[in-house]
């Protein structure tokens, strides 16, 4: 089964080929992919979790097609007590509303699972954009890196079958992550 391993050097291999399942999320009342996975390879999930509603970044607004507030849910997450990863999630503010996803607890399978309760499925894919942008005076003190010192991120954008984008999360990685992802050769 395909999921985060960290290696005994500490580093972790983010293997999106099944991440999002709803089996893996919800494993044993994990409130998502991360917790779930960091659990199964034996490390000790934990997140600070803040729930806002601000206007998006231009580049997140637009996928959105959002014009004011949104609600923002900024996550600080770790393994024990190392911060391995800062996740920033932007939803239309109907679509949290409805989903009932504004408070910080969003029960098992996390977001992605009450978006669907709600009517909102994301489907069966999601598409991911990985690049490197340069660390943020806020990314680097958190994150112990030199600020403008590149970083991955993953940029999820979650969207429903009629292609509505329902949520968009940048995952900023902390140094030490390998990105895996299956290709299809047919």
């Amino acid at each position: 089964m395909a999921q985060n391993t960290i290696t005994e050097t500490g580093g972790i291999i983010r293997d999106a080929r099944s991440r999002y399942r709803t089996a893996q999320r919800e494993a044993d009342g994990a409130h998502g992919a991360y917790e779930s996975e960091t659990r199964r390879s034996g490390g000790t999930p934990r997140a600070e979790v803040s729930v806002s509603r601000a206007e998006a970044p231009a580049d997140v607004a637009e996928l959105l097609g959002a014009e004011g507030p949104v609600v923002v849910r900024a996550r600080k997450m770790f393994d024990g007590g190392r911060l391995v990863q800062l996740a920033n999630t932007w939803i239309p503010v109907d679509v949290a509303e409805a989903a009932g996803i504004e408070q910080v607890d969003t029960g098992a399978g996390g977001i992605i699972s009450r978006m669907r309760e709600a009517g909102f499925d994301q489907g069966a894919e999601a598409v991911e954009d990985v690049d490197q942008r340069p660390a943020t005076a806020d990314q680097a003190a958190a994150l112990g890196v030199e600020e403008g010192a590149l970083l991955l991120t993953v940029t999820h954008i979650g969207a429903t079958a009629e292609g509505r984008v329902v949520e968009v999360t940048r995952h900023t990685l902390a140094p030490g992550w390998t990105l895996r992802y299956a290709a299809p050769l047919d």
